[in-house]
């Protein structure tokens, strides 16, 4: 509703602009006051024109009150302040509108790509891919509620040095051959624990982990701390290995390959495993050995060379190099561009930006070359595939996008940057325009949260704010204990609450409650902000969390559970009510306004966090309508009210309170639990 009528007074508003000044004005600011003493909607608009029309602001917004006329849905204007021109809606249609609902968004047309995740398939999937994948996927979820197509990728680097190193790890630490590593990831894949455990005993592994993403997690631990273990020459000779592995692995078709492939796609299996548990899903699966071996990179390299892009460095420290101007870059006519981006090195071998440029070409459906496609993961309703070089004839269409997002930390900004500059130089202006990097900062522990989990925190660092995690390290804290750890303790609360149910309905309470936490806290904070990840923060039933939320969801379906009624019911017999004048006004009813008017705000917001690529405005939204509506539930006492028109309205209020409230945690990915 407020994004209507908000776009309703901006065309009166241009119309009037236009008749009483001659003025065409395209954008007008319409802002929400701050206070509903000041109306629902407002505009500086005559602050903006003062300069033009050579008039105070006060007198400006004097004379489009003036003229402004009735407008459906508003009842009336007016000045204020010095300036500020402040609009009141007509509260009872206002009320109609919003109990109507919102329909679904109608298809836009618009074909957008996301890519998020994007974990290295060398060990188990941490807290820290949990904030974006969780990003990734909500953002997601917000643009199929615009009403745009989405694809979901998951980008998966199978030939990059960490990659190389778990291989490393089970060739050289643990001395596997591939027949023993093949035993082992089938034992794992085949759900067979005591027969991996076995098998580790025989190979002389140990500690043997329940899945094969943490065997590879504590291999990768070992191996880094291999590296930097011996005497200088023997550190050598391991630094030598790691890069003749990585080689091998690029180059394909050897057996230390085979051993990456083995490796990689058993961990990217668990990864999607584990962001299912989450209620994250993809659609495609690109991965970087078929963007080597298409040679997607020598295509691009043609189309680079022949824009102008890339240029042969003859001089300076990058000489022998093909290179290409930083974006904002000035240099001086005939002097060497020092701190040019290097893509191709003088060896010949393709930095990281270069191939990351190929592949954005094949995302806009610019490249003249494409994967080829195999199914490789089963989700209840569709089918994720992965890129081949000889795949299925009959497969879905990927690439091709309109407009690209790519969920990556903010420590990429500069590669990002670049692959925006190569297009534009490219003379693709529309697609680098629609090119977003959806960047997002860490997430650490709290040093309360640290100590529960296990961790050895020393006295002087319990103190501070957050402690970060490393995986290579070992201190780390994997997705999968991080999510068994929640719903374990949510689990302690629902049985002690819900003594009625049954075993397999507390666990999947617990379960709702414990990712609802989860993918709240990693929401409600701008992307821009470094998480510390707490559990008992994220699992109060207090203050701005998922429980917060859900547990309004469960009291308000109580409330209909108690009546004998249903949310939909009490909609219906809303419309019924011939005057809702006098149930709106007054300061008695001020609170039971604000609550419809947070209600009606759903589209405004949606529009609001996909503009500005944030979805915490939503997560922000959300809980500001459920502290709304528990304010209003301990003020008013619906069902014990005795006028039934009054008692009509207020499960009314309630019913939209429902209805916005799981519409909306629907979008953040979070379930709305039946009983808490």
């Amino acid at each position: 509703m407020y994004l209507e009528m908000k776009k309703r007074l901006e065309a009166h508003l241009r119309d009037v602009l236009k008749a009483r000044f001659d003025l065409e004005v395209e954008a007008i600011p319409v802002e929400i006051p701050p206070d509903l003493q000041f109306g629902e909607l407002a505009t500086p608009i005559a602050f903006e024109l003062a300069r033009k029309l050579r008039k105070a602001p006060k007198m400006i917004a004097q004379e489009i009150v003036a003229v402004l006329g009735g407008l459906e849905g508003f009842a009336g204007f007016e000045v204020a302040g010095a300036g500020y021109i402040n609009a009141r809606l007509d509260r009872s249609a206002a009320v109609r509108t919003i109990a109507s609902g919102e329909g679904q968004a109608a298809a836009s047309g618009l074909h957008s790509l996301v890519e998020h995740t994007s974990i290295n398939p060398n060990k188990a999937a941490h807290i820290g891919h949990l904030r974006n994948a969780i990003l990734g996927d909500t953002f997601v979820r917000l643009l199929r509620a615009s009403g745009q197509k989405v694809d979901v990728q998951n980008y998966i680097d199978n030939t990059g040095v960490q990659v190389a190193d778990v291989v490393v790890g089970f060739l050289h630490v643990e001395k596997l051959t591939l027949t023993q590593i093949q035993n082992l990831v089938g034992a794992y894949n085949s759900g067979r624990r005591s027969d991996a455990e076995k098998l580790g005993a025989e190979y002389r592994i140990s500690p043997v982990p329940r899945t094969f993403d943490y065997l590879c997690w504590d291999v990768y631990a070992r191996v880094s701390q291999w590296y930097a273990s011996g005497t200088e020459e023997e550190q050598k000779q391991r630094k030598d290995l790691r890069y003749a592995t990585l080689h091998e692995i690029e180059h394909g078709g050897n057996e230390t390959a085979h051993v990456a492939e083995l490796i990689s796609t058993a961990v990217l299996r668990r990864h999607l495993e584990t962001m299912l548990r989450l209620g994250i899903e993809y659609d495609f699966l690109p991965r970087e050995s078929e963007i080597l071996h298409l040679r997607f990179w020598e295509a691009a390299f043609g189309l680079l060379k022949e824009s102008g892009v890339l240029y042969f460095e003859n001089e300076g420290k990058n000489k022998g190099c093909w290179v290409m101007t930083r974006p904002g870059a000035e240099v001086a006519e005939g002097a060497v561009d020092e701190d040019a981006k290097v893509i191709v090195r003088s060896n010949g071998t393709v930095t990281y930006v270069g191939k990351d440029i190929a592949y954005h070409l094949w995302k806009f459906g610019l490249l003249g070359r494409d994967f080829g496609y195999k199914p490789f993961f089963a989700y209840p309703s569709h089918e994720c595939w992965i890129s081949a070089e000889q795949g299925e004839t009959e497969h879905p269409h990927f690439g091709g996008a309109q407009a690209i997002y790519n969920v990556i930390d903010s420590r990429q900004s500069d590669p990002q940057a670049n692959v925006i500059q190569a297009l534009r130089g490219m003379g693709h202006t529309e697609q680098a325009d629609r090119y977003t990097h959806f960047s997002y900062e860490m997430v650490a522990l709290t040093p309360r949260c640290a100590i529960d989990l296990g961790y050895d925190v020393a006295e002087e660092d319990r103190s501070r704010p957050y402690i970060e995690v490393s995986g290579r390290k070992g201190f780390g804290v994997k997705a999968d204990d991080l999510i068994d750890k929640l719903i374990a303790a949510t689990r302690a609360e629902v049985d002690a609450r819900q003594t009625s149910r049954d075993e397999a309905e507390r666990q999947r309470i617990a379960a709702q409650i414990a990712i609802g936490a989860l993918r709240y806290f990693m929401l409600k904070y701008t992307r821009n902000s470094v998480i510390a990840f707490d559990f008992k923060d994220a699992l109060s039933f207090e203050g701005e969390t998922g429980p917060y939320i859900q547990y309004a969801v469960v009291r308000i379906r109580n409330i209909f559970r108690k009546g004998g009624t249903t949310a939909e019911a009490a909609l219906a017999e809303l419309a019924g009510l011939t005057e809702l004048a006098e149930s709106l006004a007054g300061a008695e009813n001020e609170d039971i306004w604000a609550l419809w008017l947070r209600a009606g705000r759903r589209s405004l917001v949606l529009e609001q966090s996909i503009a500005t690529s944030e979805p915490a405005y939503l997560a922000k939204h959300a809980f500001q309508l459920a502290q709304e509506f528990n304010n209003f539930y301990h003020k008013h006492h619906i069902l014990t009210e005795e006028d039934p028109a009054r008692k009509t309205f207020l499960l009314a209020t309630a019913a939209v309170a429902l209805r916005e409230l799981v519409t909306v945690l629907g979008w953040l990915g979070i379930e709305s639990p039946e009983a808490m």
